[in-house]
């Protein structure tokens, strides 16, 4: 039976798989299988299991969402989190002998964050955030039960939002200890302004690693994280450690080190590497496995089909003398393997791969992980440390059947070089229908960031366009990550410079395709690349048509009104407010003075990462000049990360948008 090309609508066939656990024993992996259901316009969220033969098992089902799986360290219980005996989420305990889910914990209405099982399996370190007063569901029944008012927001620090988590005004996340038999929790650390905790348990199971800004005023003041050893009656005991960055934190099995990941170089308000530290457990110098390596530690791969991820991975092996990490490197990312008694990574997998680290196994000899690639969707995968194999074995086949009936594209690698001598990593994806020596439509997709990386893993929007005929180029230009610092950190504190002239060079290479028509290109973006689309178009009349999608337009205004204020003379050089100058020299829309490109702005009215008015000057300068433009506006409860994430009629109806705007424009 021949295949047909993928549509919008196929994203709701796509099974999401994410956060693998491998048992204590190695024999399973446990992990949350996302699936849409088209009915209700809803995500089923529950964990499962496979075991290294791939038989899959169910472990949480009915209509209440439940994620996060953790393994207690005997293996005998799986601890997650669901709010299925009501709206406040709460912790729960499943029997792996068998039986119903044991709620373990009576939290009011709030979001609980990270938990860690302490390694005797007696209590569960967690951090929980109460909800504001007046958005509890008892509040809001009472005002509709008296005809009151929403109430006003009173704020009283400049961190009381973020894109995706809402309005949390005062209210911050503090760390509780959770007993297992008894279900009693305690509050046990709430030192941190941010309410932003890392933490991990020590070995003896009697003290906590904490590490949290040590700044008053953290958003806006220099990196500056410290490190708290706490135990379990609340005293605290400051580790001397350096400044800087510390993201991830893990306690070694022996109790002797404290490893994290972060970096060091507090001066520097660019774009830099995450790096490994190593440090004594009472504090002392530390020391930088990572030192002289050109590596970040840091790197995710974008994709619009895999879960949203911010934490890097960081695994200590079970003697206590190395690490796993995650390498991004050229758009894939890989498993890297350091020592902490000499520098260096040792990359141990290879390929054209994305790859998302999970645990260890007790023995140490088997890695969970997600794997995917361009033509195939993430799956559970395993790392077996004793074969020294190039990837993971693939463990599950949930998209199989899919992957069965629709034809894809396969993205094909190119390396360009900029007029100054830089080298751009960029992939093209022909159409379903290529025929040479035709010319097609081309859309060049500017990712977001704009410290981030496309590559080698599965875009659905990308293969939807190339199943509609399109020629599809993406490209990691400077500022990316996975090339190096130099590269990673060339466009800090100036965009449009650097980034523009390697988006050129893409352009170009396009122009002198033979299979691509140079008067029909199209180009898109969203976030960052919604900016550089902007810029794009007031720089150049290269392109046919443009999709600007949640975007970036006015440096000045954007620095004051996103969730986390541009400081000054920080990232940027100057402010929003006093001297704007250079702030407004990197603004697009300083540059929208004759702007003739078709174009279509797509954003979110919810967005609190780069706020509606961004679109909205766009749209105004576009009608202003009668350029022909379209504003599509999505309502307030979508985020920042619609596209990836948001209510799936919604993302259907924005891939409609983007659809019928490049038929119009390019092929019309």
């Amino acid at each position: 039976m021949p295949k047909r090309p993928i549509t919008a609508e196929d994203l709701t066939r796509i099974v999401f798989v994410g956060d693998p656990q491998v048992s204590p024993d190695g024999h399973r992996i446990l992990f949350h299988k996302k699936t849409v259901d088209t009915d209700k316009n809803r995500y089923r969220t529950h964990l499962h299991t496979v075991d290294m033969e791939g038989n899959v098992q169910a472990w949480t089902g009915g209509e209440q969402n439940c994620s996060s799986g953790r393994w207690s360290p005997d293996g005998r219980a799986i601890a997650f989190v669901s709010s299925r005996e009501g709206r406040a989420s709460q912790l729960f305990k499943l029997p792996t002998t068998g039986g119903e889910a044991i709620r373990l914990s009576n939290l009011p209405e709030g979001s609980i964050g990270d938990f860690k099982w302490s390694p005797d399996a007696t209590k569960i370190a967690f951090t929980f955030r109460e909800e504001v007063p007046e958005q509890t569901e008892a509040a809001k029944k009472e005002r509709e039960a008296k005809g009151l008012s929403t109430p006003p927001k009173v704020i009283e620090s400049m961190w009381y939002r973020l894109d995706g988590d809402g309005y949390f005004l005062q209210q911050r996340y503090a760390i509780y200890v959770l007993d297992v038999d008894t279900g009693e929790h305690r509050k046990l650390y709430a030192e941190c302004p941010m309410g932003h905790y890392e933490f991990d348990w020590s070995p003896s199971s009697t003290e906590l690693i904490v590490a949290h800004t040590g700044n008053a005023r953290p958003m806006f003041e220099k990196p500056n994280d410290i490190l708290v050893r706490v135990d379990m009656e609340g005293q605290q005991w400051l580790i001397p450690a350096p400044g800087g960055s510390k993201e991830v934190v893990r306690w070694s099995p022996n109790g002797k080190h404290i490893a994290y990941l972060g970096n060091h170089n507090a001066e520097h308000w660019g774009a830099l590497h995450t790096r490994l530290y190593i440090l004594p457990a009472e504090g002392g110098e530390a020391f930088e496995p990572t030192q002289g390596i050109d590596l970040d530690l840091g790197v995710s791969t974008l994709s619009d089909a895999r879960e949203v991820t911010s934490d890097a991975p960081l695994i200590w092996s079970p003697d206590s003398k190395a690490l796993y990490v995650q390498v991004g490197q050229h758009g894939s990312t890989q498993i890297g393997f350091v020592r902490i008694d000499q520098p260096g990574v040792e990359i141990l997998t290879t390929g054209d791969h994305a790859i998302m680290l999970g645990n260890l196994s007790r023995d140490g000899e088997r890695l969970a992980c997600v794997i995917g690639d361009p033509t195939h969707p993430n799956e559970i995968g395993v790392y077996d440390l004793t074969r020294h194999e190039s990837k993971p074995e693939t463990l599950t086949t949930f998209n199989a059947e899919f992957l069965e009936e629709v034809k894809l594209s396969k993205p094909e690698e190119v390396w360009l070089e900029s007029p100054d001598g830089s080298k751009v990593h960029a992939w093209v994806m022909y159409p379903m229908d290529y025929l040479p020596p035709r010319r097609y439509p081309a859309v060049l997709e500017v990712h977001g960031g704009p410290h981030a990386q496309y590559g080698w893993t599965f875009f659905h929007e990308f293969q939807m366009l190339a199943a509609e005929g399109y020629v599809v180029v993406y490209s990691n230009p400077r500022g990316s990550q996975g090339y190096g610092e130099a590269h990673l950190g060339a466009i800090s504190g100036t965009w449009g410079q650097a980034d523009w002239e390697d988006i050129q060079t893409v352009t170009r290479w396009m122009q002198h395709q033979p299979f691509i028509h140079p008067g029909l290109l199209g180009i898109m973006g969203g976030s960052y690349g919604g900016y550089m689309t902007n810029w794009a178009i007031g720089h150049s009349k290269d392109y046919k048509a443009a999709i600007t999608d949640r975007c970036v337009s006015n440096l000045v205004s954007f620095a004051g009104n996103h969730d986390f204020v541009m400081v000054k003379d920080g990232y940027f050089g100057g402010a929003f407010f006093g001297d704007t100058s250079h702030l407004w020299a990197s603004s697009p829309i300083a540059f929208f003075e004759g702007v003739s490109t078709p174009t279509l702005v797509i954003h979110s009215e919810g967005d609190l990462r780069c706020n509606i008015e961004q679109a909205e000057q766009v749209f105004a300068a576009l009608q202003h000049q009668e350029v022909d433009s379209r504003f599509v506006r999505y309502p307030v409860s979508s985020s920042h990360g619609l596209s990836r994430g948001g209510p799936m009629d919604l993302r259907q109806h924005r891939l409609g948008e983007i659809r019928a705007w490049w038929q119009r424009h390019l092929k019309g």
